[in-house]
């Protein structure tokens, strides 16, 4: 099998950690292994740990024109509709995603009025995957919420588009963790499960296949979902075909 060429591709990974840097992320160790897999095929890949930067809450493209003194979201979109691939990482909490999480899906909601030069919805033609990681159970709740709404607003998303680690129930050791209660543990935790491993394979190179594909067909056809089209009046051409 002749081996796929990723190298014209970009992903931006989004830690949506409630940790402030420099302090250890657990779901930063996960979305570690993926991104050296994308660095490996050549992807330029970017991440943002978005509760480092000043990030309004609401709807609205520029919060500052809502009564925020301060909103980084407008540049920090940039970044991010500039990549072909979008991962959005998560901790559980109570069996959620994290707060953080649930803001930057507001935020990119916030955008998703917007259009590309097809006149479709902006994140139309883009790549969509989530990386979740826990001490309780919930991976698969959390991602079916983040998946869903990402291709609710435009992203495509590829089977197995998620992977996580969940430890056992209950207070202990974190993903990556070489430390508990002051005792040095044998091996990282979590780095040798054979499911997360594969799993994060998987949802990695399935992003890759799928932004590929849309890269090398420009996306998806304008024909029938062009918000342009509906706008200034020619829709009929497709709501009525018989009258093309």
């Amino acid at each position: 099998m002749k081996r796929p060429d990723f190298s014209n591709l970009k992903a931006v990974y989004i830690n949506c950690t409630l940790k402030k840097s420099p302090q250890t992320s657990h779901t930063a160790s996960l979305m570690e292994v993926s991104r050296r897999i994308m660095a490996r095929e050549n992807v330029k890949t970017e991440t943002i740990r978005l509760v480092d930067h000043e990030v309004a809450a609401g709807v609205y493209p520029d919060m500052t024109e809502h009564g925020w003194n301060k909103d980084e979201w407008p540049s920090l979109f940039k970044r991010i509709i500039d990549a072909d691939i979008l991962i959005m990482g998560t901790p559980i909490w109570l069996g959620e995603k994290s707060s953080v999480a649930q803001k930057l899906i507001e935020r990119l909601y916030a955008m998703s009025g917007k259009t590309n030069d097809k006149g479709q919805y902006i994140y139309y033609g883009k790549v969509g995957g989530c990386i979740v990681t826990g001490n309780e159970d919930g991976v698969k709740h959390c991602a079916m919420g983040i998946l869903y709404s990402l291709q609710h607003i435009g992203y495509s998303i590829p089977p197995q588009a998620d992977c996580g680690w969940i430890g056992e129930v209950g207070p202990g050791p974190s993903y990556g963790d070489t430390k508990w209660k002051g005792e040095k543990l044998e091996n990282p935790v979590g780095f040798d499960s054979d499911f997360t491993n594969r799993n994060t394979t998987f949802m990695t190179y399935n992003l890759l296949h799928l932004a590929s594909m849309m890269q090398s067909n420009d996306g998806y056809p304008s024909y029938g979902n062009s918000r342009k089209a509906w706008d200034d009046g020619t829709r009929w051409e497709f709501e009525n075909p018989e009258y093309r």
